[in-house]
């Protein structure tokens, strides 16, 4: 799975959360390769990803919320 550093939209940042975290459910990739990427998309992508210390509205509606549980576990892992 490839990952970009960074993203246009919020939609397409949201769609690459998706994929992400989809692929670590049904075992297709590994738990450090979730937790990089998803560092990696927060540490370039903050401005589209939070807002006020919350995910975004696209965020939220995009994602759902057992995504972003774990999106939000991982990037308080420091």
């Amino acid at each position: 799975m490839e990952l970009k550093l960074f993203y246009r939209t919020q939609r397409d940042l949201a769609t690459a959360l998706n994929q992400l975290v989809d692929a670590y459910w049904s075992e297709k990739i590994k738990e450090e390769i979730l937790i990089e990427g998803i560092k990696s998309m927060y540490k370039n992508n903050q401005d589209k990803l939070m807002k006020n210390n919350e995910f975004t509205t696209v965020i939220q509606q995009q994602c759902g919320k057992r995504r972003l549980a774990i999106v939000k576990k991982i990037m308080e892992i420091n």
